[in-house]
């Protein structure tokens, strides 16, 4: 936290750069996607979705011939067999963004948190074991991650906090991260760690059997209680030690019951497994040594930039070529009319201009040095239409 975010991509891009490994002679692997497996937007099949396809195809390229850094060139080289409109690498990331946070793949899940609104709209990996299968794809995951990066592709993924903290070594909180992730398993926690006498633990117990997530006491029959047993975040019941749908939750393990079920929680959400696959992908991309300098933020606005678009920030890297000025009444229009555009409609003049959704978070055009690229949409270049000129 005592360097500057920009002296930390500065030093990033050189290090990226000292690592290519393919050149500007050697073409970039292609792949050839059947925009025809996705019907009218529709992925009939997980394996028919192009994160799939992808996957498939380059599973069988040696990573260094996707370690690139000039912006000039692309990591990926993608073929659409048939008329395909956007059919380029960046729209390419924006489909594969897209199908990783809809139900068409299982690599993702929505946080529980969601359901409650907070942290609409935001994504974990799916914490279950794993076949060698879907290691393979949470591996090809990782290397999009590191593909991002080396491109200065902003991939719009909306992933927990958590996850960029585990993706950069960082210890999860087991207050705050448990409340970000599954707020309603978090005050269920409390609850019980507020308990200040069996009255309340027994009032407890039947409001949670009001829920159907109690059962009666075996030594007394009409005594609603819990057993040691929570539901995971694949909505499956675990035990939560051995014969754990056995014992019953009393006043004095009740604040073991609590432990356990935070404990499952930090659990799912570090997902040792797929977290080790993700990260090896992202090492066979870019060196993992670059992660210690950066914090989990900064390793998100390095890799999925602004989930906003600064308006201000654009218009201070635009262009205005063959005699127009900013001053131009045109002009003026134009951008009062981007000013009065929602956050969506932003996003979409974006993907519009320069096929992604969202723009990085610095701008290197400006000091055109050894470590810096012209990286779209920046500078946004405004130029007169073509042919005669006319109203």
């Amino acid at each position: 936290g005592l360097i500057f975010y920009d002296t930390k991509v500065t030093v990033m891009n050189r290090v990226l750069n000292a690592t290519v490994q393919r050149t500007a002679d050697h073409a970039a692997p292609e792949i050839t996607l059947d925009p025809l497996e996705i019907v009218g937007g529709e992925i009939r099949s997980s394996e028919n979705s192009y994160f799939c396809q992808a996957a498939r195809q380059l599973g069988c390229v040696p990573s260094s011939q996707l370690c690139e850094f000039s912006r000039e060139q692309r990591n990926v080289s993608i073929v659409f067999p048939l008329s395909f409109p956007g059919g380029s690498f960046r729209h390419f990331l924006w489909q594969v963004c897209k199908e990783l946070q809809s139900s068409s793949l299982s690599l993702l899940l929505l946080c529980p948190s969601s359901a409650v609104n907070k942290n609409k709209g935001k994504y974990i990996l799916t914490p279950s074991p794993i076949t060698y299968a879907e290691e393979q794809l949470f591996h090809f995951f990782g290397q999009l991650l590191g593909i991002a990066i080396r491109a200065d592709v902003p991939l719009p993924l909306d992933l927990l906090p958590s996850f960029w903290k585990t993706l950069v070594g960082e210890p999860l909180d087991p207050d705050v991260d448990l409340q970000e992730a599954d707020i309603l398993t978090y005050n269920y926690v409390k609850k019980f760690e507020n308990i200040s006498d069996e009255t309340e633990l027994e009032a407890l117990c039947a409001e949670i059997a009001s829920q159907h997530l109690a059962t009666e006491s075996p030594d007394c029959p009409n005594k609603p209680c819990c057993k040691f047993t929570y539901l995971s975040l694949t909505g499956e019941e675990v035990e939560l030690c051995p014969r754990g749908r056995h014992i019953p939750v009393g006043w004095e393990n009740k604040d073991v019951y609590a432990a356990a079920i935070r404990s499952l929680r930090m659990r799912e959400l570090q997902t040792p497994e797929c977290m080790t696959a993700v990260r090896a992908g992202l090492g066979s991309i870019i060196p993992l040594q670059l992660l210690t300098t950066l914090t989990p933020l900064e390793m998100e606005l390095r890799t999925c930039g602004l989930p906003y678009i600064n308006l201000e920030f654009l218009k201070a890297h635009t262009m205005y070529q063959v005699g127009l000025m900013e001053t131009d009444q045109h002009i003026e229009f134009f951008w009062s009319a981007l000013e009065m555009f929602t956050q969506e409609e932003l996003c979409k003049f974006i993907k519009f201009a320069c096929n992604q959704e969202r723009i990085p978070f610095t701008c290197p055009c400006k000091d055109g040095g050894p470590d810096t690229a012209h990286v779209p949409p920046y500078p946004m270049k405004i130029a007169p239409p073509d042919g005669a000129a006319g109203t």
